[in-house]
C-alpha cells in the first residue's frame, strides 16, 4: 500500500473510532483490516471495542490465518477478510460494521438496488443483500463470492455490512455511504414515495465512472421514464449535464483525497 505500518495502525485505530462515535458498532462488534504486502495483513483483534484501541493492539497474520504479530487474537471474521483479498488483488482494507439503517434493510431482507442518489450510483452502483451465513465461519463469504467482482459493498443478511476499498480510509468511507444512503432510503419510504432516476439519467452517471477509476461494474433499477421523479419535479429541476459534471466533480474530489 506504500504506508508504513505504524501509519496504518493510526488510520484503523481512527477509522475505529469513527465507527464507534457513529454509532455503526456497540460493545466489542465489527472489524478493520489492512493488506501489508502479498502474505501479510493487519487485523483489529478480537474482545475489544472499537472506539478503544491502540495501536499496540493490532495483530499481523498470514493469508492462512496465522499470526505473526500480536499478543492478542485476530478478529473473529478474520476468514472472510482473507478470502476477500484473494479474489480481489485490488483491495487493501476491508471493514464490516452493524450500522443501525442499513442493517435494517439487511434484516429485513431489502437489497438498496434503487437508483436514487447520484453519489450512490457512482461509487457504488448499488448494494446487493447477501444471504446468511454464520458468522467466524466460511459459510459468510460464500454467497459473497459471486458478486464480489462487480460491488465494493454487501448488506449481509441478518449480520451487518461489509465494505472493501484501496485504503482504510476508502472503505470507511463507502460504509459511511452506505449508511447514508439506507437512512435517507428509509425517510422516503416512511414518507410514501422512493423517486428514482431513470435509465437515460443513470447512463449519464455511469459514464463518469471510468475518468474516476471505478472499476466494478454494479448498476442499479432505474425508474421507467414515467417515473414520480419526472412527474412530480419540473423539467428544470431533472438531472442535466451541468448537474452531473458539478455531481461527477464533487465525487472525483472525495476520491482523491
Amino acid at each position: 500500500m506504500g504506508q508504513g505500518l505504524f501509519s496504518l495502525k493510526q488510520d484503523i485505530v481512527e477509522v475505529g473510532k469513527r465507527m464507534y462515535a457513529h454509532g455503526y458498532v456497540a460493545s466489542n462488534d465489527g472489524n478493520i483490516s489492512a493488506r501489508l504486502d502479498d502474505n501479510k495483513i493487519l487485523v483489529t483483534p478480537t474482545g475489544i471495542s472499537k472506539g478503544f484501541m491502540k495501536p499496540e493492539d493490532l495483530v499481523i497474520i498470514n493469508m492462512e490465518g496465522k499470526i505473526l504479530s500480536g499478543a492478542k487474537k485476530p478478529s473473529s471474521e478474520i476468514l472472510m477478510h482473507l478470502q476477500v483479498y484473494k479474489d480481489r488483488p485490488d483491495v487493501n482494507s476491508v471493514c464490516h460494521a452493524h450500522p443501525p439503517y442499513a442493517t435494517g434493510f439487511a434484516v429485513a431482507g431489502i437489497p438498496l438496488d434503487k437508483c436514487v442518489l447520484p453519489e450512490v450510483v457512482i461509487t457504488l452502483g448499488f448494494i446487493p443483500l447477501i444471504e446468511y451465513g454464520t458468522p467466524g465461519t466460511k459459510e459468510i463469504y460464500q454467497p459473497v463470492t459471486k458478486l464480489i467482482k462487480d460491488h465494493d459493498a454487501f448488506l449481509l443478511a441478518n449480520h451487518g455490512v461489509l465494505t472493501i476499498g484501496k485504503d482504510i480510509f476508502s472503505a470507511y468511507y463507502k460504509m459511511e455511504t452506505v449508511e447514508h444512503f439506507a437512512q435517507i432510503a428509509f425517510i422516503a419510504n416512511q414518507l410514501g414515495n422512493v423517486g428514482t432516476l431513470s435509465k437515460e439519467q443513470v447512463q449519464k452517471l455511469k459514464d463518469q465512472r471510468e475518468k474516476f477509476g471505478i472499476k466494478t461494474t454494479a448498476g442499479c433499477v432505474p425508474g421507467k421514464n414515467d417515473s414520480t421523479l419526472n412527474k412530480n419535479l419540473p423539467q428544470s429541476n431533472l438531472m442535466n449535464d451541468d448537474l452531473i459534471k458539478r455531481i461527477s466533480d464533487e465525487v472525483l474530489k472525495q476520491i482523491r483525497k
